[in-house]
């Protein structure tokens, strides 16, 4: 087993064999394109295939034009360190695995993360493969383990480092290979599905094949409903309460926390899709059975439709869905007309419940115009899409930075709900806003408790706009643009030269021409 990355010069690769990491050839830095075409040429053409129906983005679409995401192995690596006895183990550069593992732990992730470094040789005469194997098989004990995960990175993807020929079980211990290249999948939300859609299709499979090891809580005596995405933690409580007059019970949440929560999950009534971009998962429980309901309990008219769409699929009597109509909606109502939002916002995220956000802004008396959203649209958020169209707001799927930006350009809200650097550009233009992951999607969102629990962030962030102005007020131009920075007048301050700036970008479009026609030939 390699411990260290040597550097291996080209030139002692074994001949005729082609490396990912030579040169400005294959490295992960040589763009998307030529990993894609090298990762098809290496035997990944079938997942792939797979990847760009699931997920699919415009293939016209240039580097501005589609969502711009954190590596996308994240959202996979995600899923499995927070799942009970599952070891996670990456296979790329050490660059990116070394980002990947900052990551994790910044966001909490109290589990170390397993690496198998490589070099060119043993990339390109499958000795990585073997490595692979190798910590599987010394990491492969009952006694710690459900299940292992690999995840291949971007160069091992491109390189054709077949996962699938691992075992699929070693001591009883589950093996789950997975290829979550940043080439392949858009996002890192999407990548949660990658890894959550795996691990479900080998648990339908095991259920399949014979008995399976109950849930820890044991199994309901109540039909349930399993939910699909990482919400906040009350959210599944709160909808639970509110299915359990109708007789039947809040079931897992995919993502789940550990393995055996599959076999539960696959075991329901009836499948919520509150992020409507896990198509994979879906995928396994319509293999199964499980009829799929959209949208989620958000706002009076989204807790209204979504009660009626779960109670028909679970084959609730309609009294008692109207019983638990009259009682949730009233709430509902209630609690909005308490704490109404006044002010015009945009919105835009990468998590995929922005849709859900929207309708409750929008219920709460929000002048809404604009929402974005890095994920693609599905069958799973048509009602809201429909919902939203129908109020004049304008919904962007697959939204770039641009086209969020671009948003709060034209409209001029009072309040800009994104991602950092929208938020960061808000700001620039003495305009309120609020970071939508860790300010936005960190409250409850559905029934009676989501109802006016963002007014009081909202209304907060809104009513900043003076301290902005005075601030923009008092430092003026100073340290922006060109001048970014603290500058002493004495050692000058830099000075813009649009001459350069207009040759460097000339430089830049002849070199993309001559990729292009590279890539042509």
């Amino acid at each position: 087993m390699i411990k260290t990355i040597p550097i291996v010069p080209v030139s002692e690769a074994p001949a005729g064999m082609s490396t990912a990491l030579e040169g400005d050839g294959m490295g992960c830095h040589s763009g998307g394109e030529k990993m894609l075409a090298a990762a098809k040429a290496s035997g990944k053409s079938e997942v792939l295939a797979q990847y760009a129906k699931d997920y699919p983005v415009d293939p016209k679409a240039g580097p501005h034009d589609q969502p711009q995401s954190m590596c996308p192995a994240f959202g996979s690596l995600r899923v499995g360190l927070r799942m009970r006895r599952t070891a996670t183990i990456l296979s790329g550069s050490a660059c990116c695995v070394y980002g990947l593992t900052f990551t994790s732990h910044f966001y909490g992730a109290r589990r170390s993360v397993g690496y198998v470094p490589f070099n060119s040789e043993s990339l390109v005469t499958g000795k990585l493969f073997e490595d692979i194997r190798e910590t599987v098989f010394d990491q492969a004990d009952p006694e710690k383990y459900d299940a292992i995960v690999i995840i291949n990175l971007c160069v091992p993807t491109a390189s054709g480092v077949p996962l699938q020929l691992l075992p699929k079980e070693i001591n009883g211990v589950r093996i789950i290979g997975v290829d979550v290249p940043g080439f392949g999948v858009p996002t890192h939300a999407e990548a949660k599905d990658v890894l959550a859609g795996a691990m479900l299709k080998y648990a339908r499979e095991e259920i399949v094949a014979g008995p399976v090891q109950a849930p820890r809580t044991g199994r309901s005596d109540k039909p349930t409903i399993t939910m699909i995405g990482e919400m906040f933690p009350a959210d599944p409580m709160i909808i639970g309460r509110m299915l359990e007059p109708m007789g039947i019970a809040a079931g897992p949440v995919v993502p789940t926390r550990e393995w055996r929560e599959l076999y539960a999950a696959l075991d329901c009534a009836a499948v919520a899709a509150i992020h409507p971009f896990y198509t994979a998962s879906i995928r396994e429980f319509e293999s199964a059975g499980r009829p799929i309901v959209g949208s989620a309990p958000v706002g009076h008219d989204g807790t209204e439709a979504w009660l009626q769409a779960i109670g028909n699929a679970a084959n609730v009597p309609q009294a008692k869905i109207d019983m638990v109509k009259n009682i949730m909606l009233g709430a509902i109502k209630a609690g909005l007309a308490k704490s109404p939002i006044k002010g015009r916002i945009t919105l835009s995220g990468y998590e995929g419940s922005e849709l859900l956000v929207a309708r409750l802004l929008v219920e709460s008396g929000a002048d809404l115009r604009y929402v974005g959203t890095a994920c693609p649209k599905t069958p799973w958020s048509a009602a809201d899409c429909e919902w939203l169209q129908a109020r004049g707001v304008h919904v962007q799927y697959r939204a770039s930075l641009e086209q969020d930006m671009a948003a709060m350009h034209e409209w001029k809200p009072d309040l800009a709900i994104g991602t950092t650097p929208v938020v960061q550009a808000a700001k620039e233009l003495s305009i309120p806003s609020l970071y939508f992951t860790n300010l936005i999607s960190a409250r409850p969102l559905m029934g009676p408790a989501g109802a006016g629990s963002l007014a009081q962030v909202i209304n907060g962030a809104i009513a900043n706009k003076s301290r902005f102005d005075e601030m923009k007020a008092f430092f003026g131009d100073t340290g922006t643009g060109h001048a970014a920075g603290v500058w002493e007048a004495s050692h000058g301050v830099p000075q813009n030269r649009p001459e350069f700036e207009a040759e460097t970008r000339r430089q830049l479009e002849k070199l993309a021409k001559k990729r292009k026609a590279e890539a042509m030939i």
